[in-house]
């Protein structure tokens, strides 16, 4: 392959990689292994808190906590909307639906549309959160917790919880929204 036309190649397959490794799904995918009644459990919302730095008792809500506790560490997939693998949006839809009970787009993209945006000495626990990365488009959202943390489903982790200082956060940052 000459020179140029191999340029071309690793670049396509560089672009393509990109492209679907960030999470902004639009499948329209249904939902199951949701639990609309999460169960309460005093060690898994009390191991929750010490991820995020706040002692059990000051967690007001339980029903957050425990959903992460459930969901943490479910492995990322492109599309995914349960246990064996979920993507950003979705796993935002099932936590906002069973610890909210509302209904959320299924993308990010049409996640921050129907949001109020909020400033950030404003937000709140349950506010979500939007990034750019690597697009001109809204890509993936999480949902925020206390001391500047936030959940959501990563590529390469699944379900983690992140601080929104860091470096790689703050680079793609686009907004926070409060749910109309």
């Amino acid at each position: 392959m000459k020179s140029k036309n191999k340029i071309v190649f690793y670049g396509s397959i560089l672009c393509a990689f990109i492209y679907f490794s960030s999470c902004h799904s639009s499948k329209s995918v249904t939902a199951s292994n949701t639990s609309k009644d999460v169960k309460l459990n005093s060690s898994r919302v009390s191991t929750v808190a010490g991820l995020i730095g706040v002692d059990e008792k000051e967690v007001k809500n339980k029903k957050l906590y425990s959903f992460i506790s459930d969901w943490y560490g479910t492995p990322y997939k492109y599309g995914g909307c349960d246990k064996n693998g979920t993507d950003c949006s979705c796993f935002t839809d099932n936590l906002y639906a069973a610890v909210y009970q509302k209904k959320l787009p299924r993308s990010a993209t049409d996640m921050v549309k129907d949001c109020d945006k909020v400033k950030s000495d404003s937000v709140k626990e349950g506010d979500l959160i939007f990034f750019k990365i690597k697009s001109n488009e809204v890509s993936h959202v999480g949902v925020v917790l206390k001391n500047h943390k936030f959940v959501h489903a990563t590529t390469s982790k699944g379900v983690v919880i992140n601080d929104i200082n860091e470096t790689y956060y703050q680079k793609y940052f686009y907004c926070y929204g409060k749910i109309k």
